[in-house]
């Protein structure tokens, strides 16, 4: 077979393995911890989470995520990569009844990425950039990558062989990934001491604390940068200031917990660290485009599973 009946053959596989192990709309974990899958037979209106470093393939229909104010479409042709933890507006845009959007999310970790490239050699360090890169990116799918994949969602049918199997076939996974176009721009943020690292490391304190006054100077010194750098490749990666990045956060936990937990407003507010709730009115508002309860109020009419509202931790 050529390459594009090779695409063609495991994206008919992939579908088939997602809808038998994900019957039902809505995203189903799996005996793999780290792979989970959705199955959707409608539009959806635009959720969010916290993406971990993962691989997202869509093996029908597709999806539009939003970062800041940049927009990515991925759909089987394609595949999304989020190399660190970013704030993410989903909204699946192509699915029906007939045909619907069946797609996985596999997260990994950056560790097991730099251990591949010691062990190929490929790239070497002197082609990775010295510029962090956005912390995602599309790119075409190839049929080594699906493949593996496909392997990957095999040993569901065999879960006494997960164990054993699961991380080989996931090291697979990311080793045809890295072969890929986006190799080197995944590679910088798993090489410790470069500026992509850092920044990961820095991602990562902000999300264990988004509750927490953001001190940019204290943060900016723990990952060994200046303020100016820090600042410069901090929005390199995540389209957006340290602020900014907080709170997103912020302001997307409060809606989950107005949404999903009915907490009111107010206490949303303070939950997530505002100490002012009409300040927090003001930037929910700005965010979103209306005042917290009224937008609740809105999501609920519109959401029948609100549980999809979920912040990653």
């Amino acid at each position: 077979m050529d390459e594009s009946q090779r695409i063609e053959q495991a994206l008919q596989q992939l579908a088939f393995a997602i809808r038998r192990h994900a019957p039902a709309s809505g995203t189903h974990r799996t005996a793999v911890p780290s792979l989970s899958l959705m199955h959707a037979t409608h539009l959806t209106e635009p959720l969010e989470s916290v993406y971990k470093p993962s691989i997202c393939i869509v093996a029908q229909g597709a999806k539009i995520a939003t970062l800041a104010d940049e927009t990515y479409r991925y759909d089987p042709s394609t595949y999304l990569v989020t190399s660190v933890e970013l704030p993410i507006i989903g909204r699946i845009v192509e699915a029906s009844p007939e045909i619907p959007y069946l797609s996985l999310k596999l997260s990994f970790d950056a560790d097991v990425i730099l251990e591949i490239v010691e062990k190929t050699n490929r790239p070497s360090p002197t082609s990775v950039p010295a510029e962090a890169g956005r912390g995602i990116t599309v790119n075409q799918t190839s049929p080594a990558l699906l493949e593996a994949i496909v392997r990957l969602m095999q040993l569901l049918d065999a879960p006494e062989d997960i164990p054993v199997l699961a991380p080989l076939v996931i090291r697979e996974v990311l080793y045809r990934m890295l072969q890929d176009e986006q190799g080197v721009p995944l590679y910088q943020f798993a090489i410790s001491g470069s500026h992509a690292y850092n920044i990961a490391q820095a991602i990562r304190l902000i999300n264990r604390q988004y509750d927490r006054p953001l001190a940019v100077e204290q943060l900016a010194k723990s990952v060994n940068m200046s303020v100016s750098a820090f600042h410069k490749h901090f929005k390199r990666v995540t389209a957006m200031s340290p602020l900014q990045y907080q709170k997103t956060l912020r302001l997307q936990e409060a809606r989950r917990l107005m949404l999903t937990e009915s907490v009111q407003a107010s206490d949303a507010a303070f939950r997530v660290g505002y100490e002012s709730p009409s300040q927090f009115s003001r930037e929910y508002a700005r965010l979103y485009g209306r005042p917290p309860m009224l937008d609740v109020q809105e999501l609920r009419g519109s959401i029948k599973d609100s549980n999809v509202l979920v912040r990653i931790p």
